[in-house]
């Protein structure tokens, strides 16, 4: 997800820091020292910056995100459990099958309901499967449902996470894979609605 030097895809801020980003294990990961200090330093002003803040709220679960995305799942956790609505409900969902805590990642994504990214990480898992070798997972029967399904389902995704983690899939680098388009997709919606365009 490196950015472009002559194109921005968010603020300076927020693509150098993402330019840095790992693919996240399925676990908590090991949080990135190098960038706590950065993450501490944000605010929600010098993220959005040139951009205006329209929505407080989704700016604030930016920031829960960038946490998350960096293995700092106590501070995204911190934050995220304020943020009362659909998109809080996401990213601390997120953060408990990552710690892993996967009855209360289910918990929280009851709470989520259809979230307005749900189509477009639906689409875009689907291409991700298609463009990839299928050969791999073809005999998994709880792998079905990424090319299968008629919507995103985040139950199905917990319980493929648990059996990958618990060593009864194949499925890791697929389940990173998907968990990465899942995290860009929704952050890339708090962006856009924090920063009063249409996501």
């Amino acid at each position: 997800m490196k950015a472009s030097p002559t194109t921005e895809k968010y603020s300076a801020i927020a693509d150098d820091l993402l330019a840095a980003a790992p693919l996240n294990e399925l676990g908590p990961g090991k949080p990135v020292a190098a960038i706590r200090a950065r993450l501490a330093d944000l605010s929600v002003q010098n993220i959005f910056g040139p951009h205006a803040v329209k929505d407080q709220t989704m700016a604030e679960a930016c920031l829960s995100g960038l946490w998350l995305r960096f293995d700092y799942l106590d501070e995204s956790h911190e934050i995220s459990q304020s943020i009362h609505n659909a998109t809080g409900s996401f990213w601390h969902g997120i953060m408990h099958r990552r710690e892993p805590d996967y009855g209360n990642a289910k918990y929280w994504f009851h709470r989520v309901g259809q979230h307005p990214t749900f189509p477009a990480i639906h689409s875009a898992v689907r291409k991700f499967v298609a463009s990839a070798a299928a050969a791999e997972i073809s005999n998994e029967p709880a792998v079905a449902f990424l090319t299968n399904s008629s919507a995103w389902d985040p139950f199905k995704f917990v319980d493929l996470v648990e059996l990958a983690n618990r060593g009864r899939s194949k499925s890791v680098n697929w389940c990173q894979e998907v968990q990465r388009i899942e995290w860009e997709i929704l952050f890339d919606f708090c962006f856009s609605a924090a920063a009063g365009k249409s996501p």
